[in-house]
C-alpha cells in the first residue's frame, strides 16, 4: 500500500478543515503514515502555544530582513510580518514610533476609528491605555493579515501550500551549501605530478594546501612504498644546490607542515628518497619519485 505524500501529510497536518477524505482515510488505516501525521501535528500544536510573554522580545525587522534574504523570498513577502505586534508593544524601531507619532497627531482622536469623545474638562493625557495580551496582539497580526489577503485577493502567503514548500526547500539548499563549503576541500596553492627514477615504478602525486589558520602543508601520495630503507620527504632547489628535509613518510602517503617564510618558488623540486640506516642525514642520492610544483 503507498504511503501518503509529505506535502499532502503536512497540509492534513497544519489544517484540521483541510478536505482530502481519502489522506484521513489512509491515515485511519496505515499505523507508519499516522505515525508521522502525529508528530506533525505535535509540531503544530507546539507552535499554536502561547509562550510566556515576559520572558520573550518581539525580533526586530532586521531578523526578518536577514531571514528573506537568506532564502531568497520574493517582494510580495518582504514586509516584515511581526510590524503590527511591534506596534503594539512598542517595541519598534524609533524612526517608526515617530512616524507612527505624527500620524496620530495628524488625526483628532474623535475621528479615528474606535476612538472616542474625551470627556468635557479632561485633560488630553489623562486616559490610561489598556494592557493588550500576547494573544490580542497574535488576534490583530491575524486579523491584519487576512484583511491585506483579501485586499490582494488570495490567501496569505503562509496559508499557500507552495510557499510553505518553497520556504521549505530553500531553507534546505542554503543549508546544503553551507555544509558543502565547510566540508570541501581546500583549493590546493601548488601541485605536481610525481613520476618514478630508474629502477622504480612508483608514481603519484603532490599538492600544496594553505589551512584556515595560515600554515601550509605538503601532501603526497604514492602509488606504493618501493624504499629499501625508508622514505623521506624534500624540496629541492631547480639547481639542485639547495634541498629542505620535510620528514619521513612511513606508507604510500603523508601530510608534511612547510617551515614559516619557505619559497615554494625557491625550493619547487618534491622529491621523494630511498634512504638506508646509516645515521646519516644527508641525501642518500637515491630517489623514487620526484615532480615539479607549478608555483
Amino acid at each position: 500500500m503507498p504511503h501518503l505524500d509529505p506535502e499532502e501529510l503536512s497540509l492534513l497536518a497544519l489544517y484540521a478543515d483541510w478536505e482530502d477524505g481519502a489522506g484521513r482515510e489512509h491515515l485511519r488505516i496505515c499505523p507508519e503514515c499516522a505515525a508521522d501525521y502525529a508528530a506533525l501535528r505535535r509540531a503544530v500544536e507546539a507552535v499554536k502555544t502561547t509562550p510566556d510573554a515576559a520572558s520573550l522580545e518581539t525580533p526586530g525587522p532586521q531578523v526578518w530582513a536577514g531571514i528573506h534574504r537568506e532564502l531568497g523570498l520574493s517582494a510580495s513577502v518582504q514586509e516584515d510580518p511581526l510590524a503590527g505586534i511591534r506596534e503594539r508593544s512598542g517595541a519598534a524601531p524609533e524612526t517608526e514610533v515617530q512616524e507612527a507619532e505624527v500620524k496620530e497627531a495628524e488625526v483628532p482622536e474623535a475621528g479615528r476609528p474606535g476612538g472616542s469623545r474625551p470627556e468635557p474638562g479632561a485633560a488630553p493625557g489623562d486616559r490610561a491605555a489598556a494592557p493588550v495580551s500576547l494573544q490580542d496582539r497574535a488576534v490583530s497580526l491575524q486579523d491584519r493579515a487576512r484583511s491585506r489577503a483579501a485586499r490582494r485577493g488570495g490567501a496569505a502567503w503562509w496559508q499557500r501550500p507552495g510557499a510553505w514548500m518553497a520556504a521549505a526547500a530553500a531553507a534546505v539548499l542554503v543549508t546544503a551549501g553551507a555544509v558543502w563549503s565547510l566540508n570541501r576541500a581546500p583549493e590546493p596553492l601548488a601541485q605536481a605530478d610525481l613520476a618514478p627514477l630508474p629502477q622504480y615504478s612508483a608514481a603519484g602525486s603532490a599538492k600544496v594546501v594553505e589551512s584556515p589558520d595560515g600554515s601550509r602543508s605538503l601532501e603526497i601520495r604514492l602509488s606504493k612504498d618501493e624504499a629499501q630503507g625508508y622514505q623521506e620527504v624534500w624540496l629541492i632547489a631547480p639547481d639542485l644546490s639547495k634541498l629542505v628535509s620535510l620528514g619521513v613518510m612511513n606508507s604510500d602517503s603523508g601530510t608534511f607542515e612547510l617551515p614559516a617564510g619557505l619559497e615554494l618558488s625557491e625550493y619547487p623540486i618534491v622529491d621523494v628518497s630511498d634512504e638506508p640506516i646509516d645515521g646519516n642525514p644527508a641525501h642518500s642520492s637515491v630517489s623514487i619519485a620526484r615532480g615539479t610544483l607549478n608555483t
